[in-house]
C-alpha cells in the first residue's frame, strides 16, 4: 500500500485538525499542580506546566482571560482549569489552553485575599506605626459610601444622636461592582486635596465576599494608607474583614459602630462638663477660703496689730547696724593711718634727699643716674645734684679705680 508523503506541518495541521474535532476535548476540566508558571509581562500571557503524580502537559492561558483571575498562579498551587486541548503546530505539541482557573480546595477570592494581604503585610502597610491618632472632637466628618444603603442612614443617625455639632460630608461612591474599587480611592484622594473633613468613614454594609471585594482592592487599601487624613474602615458585619480594614487608622466592626467610634456621647460629654463645673467652683472655694485664713493669719500679727511699734524694731536695728559700721570704720582708718606712717618712714630712711643732705652726690646724664664710669664720655655734660642745688658740668677727664691705685 502506497501512502502519500506528506510534511511535518500538514502532519501537525492534521493531527491538529482530529483533536479540534472532538468536541470532548473542546470543554474540559483538568486538575492538577502548577509548575515552571511564568507570567510573560510584556504580552500579559500565562504560560505553566500542569502535572500529577505521574503525568504532566503544558498549559498557557492567554492575556484576555488571565486578566480577569482574582489571585496570582504560582508553583506548587493545586488548581481546576478549564480549557480546551490543542496543537501548536509549530512545535508539535498539544497543549491546554486555558479559559478559566481555580484554586482547588480554596475560592478565587479567598486566595487572592491572602496573597494580597501577605505581600501588603510584608511592606509594612499593616504596621502600628502608621496609625494616625482619632481626633477626639471632629468638626468634619467625611463619609465614603453607597448613599441609598442602609449603611449611610446608620452612620448619620449615629452622628445625629451622639454629637450633632459634627458636619457630615457626604461623598457617594458605588461600593460593589468593577467601578466600586477606583471610585473609593478616588473619593479618599479628593478628601485629602482639600481642608474638606478632620476624620474619613469608608465603608458598607454586610454581604458575600464578593459583595465586599471592593474594599479588598489593592488601589483603595493604598489610597487608604497615603490617606493624611485618618479613616475609619467599616465594612460589612463584625465577622467581615477586609484589607481595608487592616491599613486603615482604625477598625469597626459596623458602620454604626464607625459612627460611635468617630464622636462622643453629648450626654457624657455634658456629664464630663458639669462634673469638671462643679471641681472648679470646689476648687474656687477652697482656695478663697485657704486665702481668707492666710489673711487672718497675717492680721494677727505683731506687724497689723502695732505697725508702729514693728517699724520703731526695725529702726533699732538700723541704728545698731549703723552704730556698727561706723566703729568699723573709723578702726579700719585708724589701722590705716599706722600703716602709712610706718611706711612714710621706711620711705624717708631710703630717700635719696637724706644721702643727698649727708654730703653725698647725685650724677645725672639726659635725666638717667649715672652709676657706672663708662656711662660717660670726655665732653659730655652731666649734671651734679647735690642737698642745695645742683651743678652742670663738662667732663673733660675719666679715670677709674684701677687707675688710682696706681698713682697710690
Amino acid at each position: 500500500m502506497n501512502s502519500p508523503v506528506i510534511t511535518v506541518s500538514q502532519l501537525n495541521a492534521y493531527v491538529k485538525s482530529i483533536i479540534d474535532g472532538d468536541e470532548n476535548l473542546q470543554y474540559i476540566y483538568v486538575c492538577g499542580e502548577i509548575s515552571n508558571f511564568t507570567n510573560h509581562y510584556r504580552t500579559g500571557h500565562f504560560y505553566m506546566v500542569l502535572k500529577d503524580a505521574d503525568a504532566s502537559i503544558k498549559a498557557v492561558m492567554f492575556r484576555s482571560s488571565a486578566q480577569r483571575l482574582r489571585f496570582a498562579p504560582e508553583d506548587g498551587m493545586m488548581v481546576i482549569a478549564k480549557g480546551r486541548l490543542s496543537v501548536y503546530e509549530r512545535s508539535g505539541q498539544y497543549q491546554l489552553y486555558i479559559d478559566d482557573l481555580q484554586p482547588d480546595g480554596a475560592g478565587a477570592l479567598s486566595v487572592a485575599f491572602e496573597q494580597l494581604k501577605e505581600r501588603l503585610a510584608k511592606q509594612g502597610l499593616f504596621d502600628d506605626i502608621h496609625k494616625k491618632p482619632i481626633p477626639a472632637y471632629p468638626e468634619r466628618i467625611g463619609v465614603i459610601t453607597s448613599p441609598t444603603g442602609a449603611a449611610v442612614h446608620d452612620i448619620l443617625n449615629v452622628l445625629e444622636r451622639r454629637f450633632p455639632l459634627s458636619k457630615v460630608v457626604l461623598c457617594p461612591v458605588q461600593v460593589q461592582g468593577e467601578s466600586a474599587a477606583p471610585q473609593i480611592s478616588d473619593a479618599i484622594k479628593r478628601f485629602n486635596r482639600g481642608d474638606h473633613a478632620d476624620l474619613l468613614i469608608v465603608g458598607r454594609g454586610g454581604g458575600s465576599l464578593e459583595d465586599l471585594w471592593a474594599f479588598n482592592e489593592e488601589i483603595v487599601a493604598r489610597a487608604v494608607f497615603e490617606s493624611e487624613v485618618p479613616i475609619i474602615s467599616a465594612v460589612g458585619h463584625e465577622t467581615d474583614f477586609t484589607i481595608c480594614d487592616f491599613v486603615a487608622d482604625l477598625r469597626a466592626p459596623t458602620p454604626s459602630a464607625a459612627a460611635e467610634l468617630a464622636v462622643p456621647n453629648r450626654v457624657e460629654c455634658k456629664e464630663r462638663i458639669n462634673y469638671m463645673n462643679a471641681d472648679i467652683i470646689n476648687y474656687s472655694l477652697l482656695s478663697i477660703e485657704q486665702k481668707r485664713q492666710h489673711i487672718l493669719e497675717l492680721m494677727s500679727t505683731p506687724f497689723f496689730k502695732d505697725p508702729a511699734y514693728y517699724i520703731e524694731t526695725k529702726m533699732q536695728v538700723v541704728d545698731e547696724l549703723v552704730s556698727r559700721i561706723t566703729y568699723s570704720m573709723e578702726q579700719k582708718l585708724q589701722q590705716s593711718k599706722s600703716d602709712l606712717s610706718v611706711l612714710c618712714g621706711k620711705l624717708d630712711v631710703l630717700s635719696p634727699l637724706k644721702v643727698l643732705g649727708r654730703g653725698y652726690s647725685l650724677t645725672v646724664k639726659n635725666k638717667k643716674i649715672i652709676g657706672d664710669i663708662n656711662d660717660v664720655d670726655i665732653g659730655d655734660s652731666v649734671t651734679i645734684m647735690l642737698s642745695n642745688g645742683a651743678l652742670n658740668c663738662d667732663v673733660i677727664s675719666k679715670a677709674d679705680k684701677a687707675d688710682d691705685k696706681n698713682e697710690k
